[in-house]
């Protein structure tokens, strides 16, 4: 019951937080879809870290270690450190800066003024709209499991889910983007303090660092090595993963809530530390797993981080630690549906409908609904998922990455064109798809066993697809390149 208490305690402060940031709502719709670009340095930096790492950091993380080792590091968190802070700083600044010019509220909204196609959008609102679905899903699974095991299964994983996507429905349709974003940071200062004091007291629990590594050195030393596991073309093709952020829709959208293109200066400095404080003990408590749990098997392993929580640190402090675990996985649900809410209505709503015929209250209306909408589908297909949420992630990473010559394309080739857009976004559907179908059944899938994952191809062929789109098609207008490019002749 202490467990539970503490747990609930959390949730009505969470709520609280959201109630409270809905004081300074401006009731316009640029407010309640990006906090009337307003966001601080600290909170910005805090956000868009507790918005990316989700249950497939805290949970999918230490059970992959768990199955694989100490390579599961290398794979993402030391390229996350390089990668994810460049991203921000060579184009989360630029379509910041392009959000606040022209005031967009949404990617498509970009993606269709700047190469001028209806067409464009609507594909790309339908991928971006897809591939988040599986993010969304490892959040509401999470939960589940957490509650489940923590609690004994004293409450069901569907209570679990059902109680974040209530929790995070009810304080984004209420605050929108000013309160995601408090509760953001509250949350993410949550579950970095609560990640080291569980890793501080697990590993006291197992004798102490040294002795667990001896343990684990004893009865799997190969979860030591790198190498051991994890083939070196799968190892290189994963870094690819990272470059994903630089396509994710709620990322988009706290950038544009930024109050000015200084306030990303901290974010970049130290994201790389924040990396290194939630991965290490992640992965490493994963691997110290095998110790008392050795025989879980499959999409078991998500749970090892939380059953190493119930048996070493039960009661008050269990709570506690369980708490950070539903903050890192409500910290990401929460930008992800906002954010498609946002797309919803100024993507589809607004543009194919109602273009200026939507008052500001109706927008943030349908805003809501949306987010309403997409909560309930998410957690009703969380009911029938069974699928590791590490590789489920790795899935939607993929696709998003693969999309990263079109933000690059946009965003720095002035010849890009229209039709080498859509030329790329296509060629990732019909790769995804067809990849997808070869790995659904098989997760340790590497293409044809090689070891290079899917998004080394795709990627490529996003590249070419763009490029020879772009060449043999018609340049873009003069007018165009000049309202993007304000330098050009």
């Amino acid at each position: 019951m202490m467990i539970i208490a503490v747990i609930f305690s959390y949730l009505i402060l969470v709520l609280l937080i959201g109630v409270l940031s809905h004081r300074f709502f401006k009731s316009t719709s640029e407010d309640y879809f990006v906090a009337s670009r307003s966001i601080g340095p600290f909170i910005l930096l805090m956000s868009l870290f507790g918005t990316n790492m989700t249950a497939f950091a805290i949970l999918g993380a230490s059970g992959e270690a768990y199955r694989v080792g100490i390579g599961v590091f290398a794979m993402l968190a030391s390229s996350s450190a390089l990668v994810i802070p460049t991203v921000f700083f060579f184009i989360g600044t630029r379509l910041w800066a392009l959000g606040k010019k022209f005031g967009y509220l949404t990617q498509v909204q970009y993606f269709r003024d700047r190469w001028g196609s209806d067409g464009l959008g609507l594909l790309l609102f339908i991928v971006l709209v897809a591939l988040v679905i599986p993010y969304l899903l490892i959040g509401v699974m999470g939960g589940g499991i957490t509650l489940n095991l923590i609690t004994n299964d004293q409450i069901p994983a569907w209570v679990g889910g059902l109680l974040v996507c209530l929790v995070v429905m009810m304080y984004v349709t209420y605050s929108g983007a000013r309160g995601t974003a408090w509760v953001n940071t509250f949350q993410t200062l949550v579950f970095m303090i609560l990640g080291a004091v569980s890793f501080v007291v697990i590993v006291n629990k197992l004798g102490g660092l040294s002795t667990a590594i001896a343990t684990i050195s004893k009865s799997n030393p190969d979860l030591l090595i790198q190498g051991e596991h994890i083939q070196p073309l799968k190892l290189l093709t994963y870094t690819l993963i990272p470059v994903s952020t630089a396509m994710f829709p709620h990322l988009f959208m706290h950038w544009l809530t930024a109050k000015r293109a200084e306030t990303f200066r901290y974010t970049i400095m130290f994201y790389p530390l924040c990396i290194l404080i939630v991965w290490i003990p992640s992965v490493l408590l994963g691997i110290f797993g095998n110790i008392d749990f050795p025989d879980l098997q499959g999409a078991e392993g998500n749970s090892v981080l939380i059953r190493m929580v119930a048996l070493y640190a039960p009661g008050f402090l269990g709570g506690l630690l369980a708490a950070g675990v539903f903050a890192a996985i409500m910290s990401s649900l929460d930008s992800q549906t906002l954010a498609l809410g946002t797309m919803f209505t100024q993507d589809i709503v607004r543009h194919y409908g109602f273009h200026n015929k939507m008052s500001e209250k109706q927008q943030v209306l349908f805003g809501r609904a949306f987010v309403f909408f997409i909560i309930g589908i998410t957690y009703i297909l969380s009911l029938v998922m069974e699928r590791s949420i590490f590789r489920l992630a790795v899935w939607s990473f993929t696709g998003f990455a693969s999309l990263l010559p079109v933000v690059v394309a946009a965003v720095f080739w002035k010849r890009s064109t229209k039709y080498g857009a859509l030329a790329s976004i296509s060629s990732v559907v019909i790769l995804w798809i067809y990849f997808f179908k070869q790995g659904w059944e098989n997760p340790g899938y590497t293409i044809a066993e090689s070891g290079m994952m899917p998004v080394g191809v795709m990627l490529v062929v996003s590249a070419l697809a763009m490029v020879v789109g772009s060449l043999v098609t018609k340049p873009p207008e003069d007018g165009r390149l000049k309202r993007f490019f304000p330098g050009t002749n």
